[in-house]
C-alpha cells in the first residue's frame, strides 16, 4: 500500500496491511505482527493491519528526529500553507474518511461526516493560521547593573508522541497532530488498535498534500507494545494522550525517565443540570445528545443528569419517549441514529453496569437490552435511562462510557452544585436555565474544564478543551493547546 491516493474505502481496506507510515512510506511491522479490525455492527473483518512494536517505534522516532531539523528550517508561512493543504485534502476526501470511520467505529455516517471529518478539517485550518502568529514577548526588564534588552522565543519541543483513543479516531488525532506541527514539532501517532483506519489514511493524505517525509509518522499496534515503547522512548519530548484515567496515571509514572512533558485528557463523569426554570424541550434534547451521541462513548458525556424535583417526572417522561424512538442500526444505513458499541468486551462492560444499577435499586425506565433480529450479530445496546439513582451507586460514580443515563433529583442550587462537584472527575458540565445570574453563578462554581449553558457537546477549534481533577491536565484545541507544544526561551542582550 503506497502512501498515495487510494480513492475509495474498498481499495484502502484491500491494501491496508502496510499500515505503518514512516518517512512518508507505508510499511509493515518489523516482526510481521498483524491486527484484524472489525465492523462492530456485524463482526465482519474489515482489514488486517500491522501490529507495530518497539522496533517500529524506534524507526518512527528516528524518522521524526531527522525530519524535525528540516521542519524547523521551513518558514512559518510555508508550514501554515502545508497544514492548510492537509485541511483541504480532508475536505476533498470527506466521504471516504467518514465511511472508514463509520465502518471502523460504528457511529452513524452523519456523525462521522458532519462532526468528525468536518471538524478535523477545521482544526487543521485553525492551527495553520497560528503558524505565522506564534510570537514571543519583550518584557521590560530592570537589571541591577547596566541596561539590557530581553526578548522571548516560543520554540518547539522536538518529537511528540500522540496516543489517541477509539471513540473519535480522526478528530482527536487532528486535535494533537495539527497544533504540534504548527508549533514546529514532528509527530509519531499511535492510534487505538480498535480503530486505526482513519489515522493511517490521514498520514497518507498529509504526504500527498506535501508534508515532508517523517514529519507525521503512524505506528499501528497494541498499546502495551507500541504505545508503551513510545511513552518510554528517551527521544520523545512530549506525550499527548487521550484515554482512561488509569492509563493516564501509568503514563505519568513512565514519563519520569526523561521528564517528558504531558497533556492528558482522561475520563469523565459529567453532570448535566436542569433547573426548574429551564426550557424543558431544549433540555430534554440536550440531555439526549449529551449521553447518546456516539453511543455514549464520549469522555464528556452528560451521564449524570441532575433534574430539579419540580420538573423531574416531566423530563423523565420526555426522555423515555425520545430514547425509545432512537433508531439503532448499521452506521451506513440512512435512518440510523445510534450505532453499536466498539467491541463485544465493551458491550459486556456497559451491560454489567446496567445490571449492577438494577441490583443496587435503581429503576430502569427503558433500554439496556441487546436487540435481536438483524442487529444480533453486532455490539448493540438499547439506550438506557435510570431513575431512583443515588450518588454512591457505581452508575453515578464510575465512567460507564456507553448509552446509560443516571437521572438524579435535587431540591436547590447549593445542593446540586455540591453533589455535582463530588465526582473525582472534572471534564465537563451542562447547565439548563433561563436565569442568566443562575447560569453564571453555577458555571463559575462547577469544577470542570468546560461548562455548557443551554447546549451540550459543542466543540470549536478555538476553545480549549480539557479537564480538572482526575480528568487530566493540559488542553487540546485553542491557543493553550498550541503553547503546550512549545518551550519558552529568554534571550538577554547587553546594551552597555
Amino acid at each position: 500500500m503506497s502512501a498515495t491516493s487510494v480513492g475509495t474505502p474498498e481499495t484502502f481496506l484491500g491494501e491496508s496491511e502496510a499500515s505503518i507510515i514512516i518517512d512518508g512510506e507505508s510499511t509493515t511491522a518489523a516482526d510481521g505482527g498483524t491486527i484484524e479490525t472489525s465492523d462492530p455492527a456485524n463482526g465482519t473483518v474489515l482489514a488486517t493491519l500491522s501490529a507495530g512494536g518497539a522496533a517500529d517505534v524506534e524507526r518512527a522516532v528516528s524518522s521524526a528526529t531527522r525530519a524535525f531539523l528540516h521542519w524547523q528550517e521551513l518558514s512559518a508561512a510555508a508550514r501554515g500553507r502545508l497544514l492548510n493543504d492537509v485541511a483541504d485534502s480532508l475536505d476533498e476526501h470527506a466521504e471516504e474518511l467518514a465511511t472508514l470511520e463509520t465502518l471502523d467505529n460504528g457511529k452513524p455516517l452523519t456523525e462521522s461526516l458532519y462532526l468528525d471529518v468536518s471538524l478535523a478539517a477545521q482544526v487543521w485550518r485553525y492551527f495553520a493560521g497560528w503558524c505565522t502568529k506564534l510570537a514571543g514577548e519583550t518584557p521590560p526588564v530592570s537589571p541591577p547593573v547596566g541596561q539590557a534588552f530581553v526578548y522571548t522565543r516560543r520554540e518547539p519541543l522536538g518529537v511528540v508522541g500522540a496516543i489517541v483513543p477509539w471513540n473519535f479516531p480522526l478528530l482527536i488525532a487532528s486535535w494533537k497532530a495539527a497544533p504540534a506541527l504548527a508549533a514546529g514539532n514532528t509527530v509519531v501517532l499511535k492510534p487505538s488498535e480498535l480503530t486505526s483506519l482513519t489515522a493511517v489514511r490521514l498520514a497518507q493524505l498529509a504526504v500527498e498534500a506535501g508534508l515532508p517525509p517523517g514529519v507525521l509518522n503512524v505506528v499501528t499496534g497494541y498499546g502495551v507494545e507500541a504505545g508503551q515503547a513510545l511513552i518510554d522512548h528517551p527521544e520523545v519530548a512530549k506525550i499527548s494522550f487521550t484515554g482512561s484515567t488509569a492509563t493516564g496515571r501509568k503514563i505519568v509514572m513512565a514519563s519520569a525517565g526523561n521528564l517528558k512533558k504531558l497533556s492528558l485528557e482522561l475520563g469523565g463523569k459529567s453532570a448535566n443540570i436542569v433547573f426548574p426554570d429551564a426550557d424543558l424541550t431544549a433540555a430534554a434534547e440536550g440531555a439526549l445528545t449529551g449521553i447518546f451521541l456516539n453511543q455514549g462513548e464520549v469522555c464528556c458525556a452528560g451521564s449524570r443528569l441532575f433534574v430539579h424535583r419540580d420538573v423531574h417526572d416531566q423530563l423523565v417522561s420526555e426522555l423515555e419517549t425520545a430514547a425509545k424512538s432512537l433508531k439503532l442500526g448499521h452506521g451506513l444505513a440512512d435512518d440510523t441514529e445510534m450505532g453499536p458499541l466498539i467491541s463485544a468486551a465493551h458491550l459486556q462492560r456497559v451491560e454489567d453496569y446496567v445490571h449492577g444499577a438494577q441490583k443496587s435499586g435503581a429503576t430502569l425506565v427503558c433500554g439496556g437490552e441487546r436487540p435481536g433480529g438483524a442487529l444480533e450479530q453486532g455490539h448493540f445496546l438499547t439506550p438506557a435511562v435510570f431513575t431512583d439513582v443515588t450518588d454512591d451507586m457505581p452508575i453515578a460514580v464510575e465512567e460507564v462510557f456507553g448509552p446509560a443515563l443516571a437521572v438524579l433529583p435535587f431540591d436547590n442550587d447549593d445542593e446540586v452544585i455540591r453533589r455535582a462537584n463530588t465526582s473525582d472527575y472534572g471534564l465537563a458540565a451542562g447547565i439548563w436555565t433561563t436565569d442568566v445570574k443562575r447560569a453564571h453563578r453555577t458555571a463559575h462554581a462547577m469544577q470542570a474544564g468546560t461548562v455548557w449553558v443551554n447546549l451540550y457537546n459543542m466543540i470549536d477549534p478555538s476553545a480549549p478543551f480539557g479537564g480538572y481533577k482526575a480528568s487530566g491536565y493540559g488542553r487540546d484545541l485553542g491557543l493553550e493547546s498550541l503553547l503546550g507544544y512549545t518551550q519558552n526561551k529568554s534571550v538577554w542582550i547587553g546594551l552597555d
